[in-house]
């Protein structure tokens, strides 16, 4: 699976692009970033307990929102494009 990662996550995670197995869904993919990346991943992705997703993050999987899809629960392949973008508000 291609983990493409934008903005402040680039500087979490100190990569642009990563290539990993793909883990069963999305959860299981914040979860195993969290425990890659720790508390700054953890504070710009999930909740402040780590429970649920945040508000401040964009998640896509081969290009769809995955709000509009199953969300946390979406399921993930060998063969997606997932992207991770923040939040970003402006005028």
């Amino acid at each position: 699976m291609k983990l493409r990662f934008f903005a402040t996550y680039r500087d979490i995670t100190g990569s642009k692009e990563i290539d990993i197995p793909a883990p069963p869904d999305v959860w299981s993919l914040l979860t195993l970033l969290s425990e890659r990346y720790g508390k700054s991943f953890i504070k710009e992705a999930l909740n402040p307990d780590g429970s649920e997703m945040g508000d401040n993050v964009i998640i896509l999987v081969n290009g769809r929102n995955i709000f509009y899809m199953e969300d946390v629960n979406t399921p993930l392949t060998d063969t997606d494009v997932v992207s991770i973008f923040p939040l970003i508000a402006g005028g």
